[in-house]
């Protein structure tokens, strides 16, 4: 994808913005085929070429150098869980399908099928320079490594600690959260998000379908060029006329191959925002995680004062409420000190908490404005091109039909 990589850094040069990708180059240029063991031969997976090389020669770094390595698919997940959790504000760049999803016919549901390899290897090229090109997530160590370090990248990722943090968070991805003050700016971001992917889910199965229908139907025309040549055998006059007929309908019904080939791509982009969408939501639950915490921290907090209220009226224990009974006085100081104790730890958690709250929403806000321009520019390309695609395809088919109509004006 060099002219992809060159688009970006263009942008990014336009808009001043130093990330990895103004010095590097990346490329996942070849994918290969391998199993486990001789032993077993049936256990396939394939692996990724990822290829760097520094194109700015003022550009100096002791992690950075040309190299090559080979990757498979599940470290570029490992990755990928590792930036979520280091970087819940950033709204990260998906990783291609992991199967077929939206196939139809033509599509082979195999994940070893070459032409789904190949477009994977595509998508896994665009998450790296997704990434690379990203002023935060491209300079992040644990990424660099990941394009140079084969051996030691993944004792390096877990001495980091991340593993962790994901199966605490895992604890709280399928938890209902209700909010008592929601934040109406994410609320707003997230319905988006369901509304985005929604619209995008529609879009790819109303093509999927409309990709059906085209193919059956050139492919159809394929009978027609069978009888076309079959007839020309028959007719003296018209056989000339007939046979050329009969070829210019058997191009007709092949060429959509190609046609559907390039829309593939062009689905391919709309479902990586498909996944964007997700990533999208992610950042909003990630705040709503927050605002919980900060929630209950305050509710901590006011409980501990009421208690402390009813501590100085002296009439918090059993025997005070069942009899009107007041503490001692030195029951009543050790109450209060050890409350007060709880009150002042509680208070430094909301101010902790809000303090995070505050720099996660000034972060998320800022890098989901700079999602939206990307989305606007990438969204625009993408629908654009689906529309010349389909110009040329309908040209072409006018042309052949164009070629027939000349062909059978000649029949004498």
């Amino acid at each position: 994808m060099d002219t992809q990589q060159k688009a970006v850094n263009e942008e990014l040069n336009a808009n001043s913005i130093d990330t990895l990708l103004s010095h590097i180059e990346i490329s996942v240029s070849e994918s290969e085929k391998r199993t486990n063991g001789a032993l077993n031969l049936k256990d396939y997976f394939t692996v990724y070429l990822i290829e760097t090389r520094i194109i700015d020669p003022n550009f100096e770094s002791e992690l950075l150098k040309l190299s090559t390595i080979w990757r498979r698919y599940t470290e570029f997940e490992q990755l990928r869980n590792y930036l979520e959790i280091t970087y819940p504000y950033i709204v990260l760049p998906p990783l291609p399908e992991k199967r077929v999803l939206f196939g139809w016919q033509k599509i082979s549901n195999d994940t070893f099928d070459p032409n789904f390899i190949d477009r994977r290897r595509a998508g896994l090229e665009n998450f790296l320079l997704r990434v690379a090109s990203h002023q935060i997530l491209g300079w992040d160590k644990h990424f660099i490594e990941f394009l140079q370090d084969e051996d030691g990248w993944k004792e390096s990722l877990k001495a980091n600690g991340y593993l962790q943090v994901i199966e605490n968070k895992l604890k709280f991805i399928n938890v209902s959260i209700r909010l008592k003050r929601p934040d109406a700016q994410f609320e707003n971001i997230k319905e988006y998000s369901q509304s985005l992917h929604s619209n995008l889910t529609n879009l790819l199965k109303v093509r999927c379908r409309v990709a059906e229908k085209q193919y059956n139907v050139h492919k159809l025309h394929a009978n027609y060029g069978r009888v076309f040549s079959e007839w020309s055998a028959s007719e003296k006059e018209m056989g000339d006329a007939l046979q050329k007929t009969g070829h210019y309908l058997d191009s007709f019904a092949s060429c959509i191959d190609a046609a559907l080939e390039e829309e593939e791509l062009l689905a391919d982009q709309l479902k990586e925002y498909l996944f964007f969408a997700n990533s999208l939501e992610s950042v909003c639950r990630n705040h709503e995680m927050l605002q919980l915490e900060l929630e209950d921290s305050e509710e901590n907090l006011a409980s501990k004062n009421i208690e402390r209220a009813k501590v100085q009226q002296g009439k918090t224990g059993l025997m005070s409420r069942l009899f009107g009974a007041v503490d001692t006085e030195e029951v009543k100081e050790f109450k209060l000190g050890n409350l007060d104790q709880q009150i002042q730890t509680g208070a430094v958690a909301v101010n902790n908490n809000r303090e995070v709250l505050s720099i996660f929403t000034t972060q998320a806000l800022s890098d989901i404005e700079r999602f939206r321009g990307q989305k606007l520019r990438d969204l625009r390309e993408t629908l654009a091109g689906y529309a010349f695609l389909q110009l040329k395809t309908a040209k072409k088919g006018l042309q052949t039909w164009t070629q027939i109509r000349d062909c059978l004006e000649t029949i004498p």
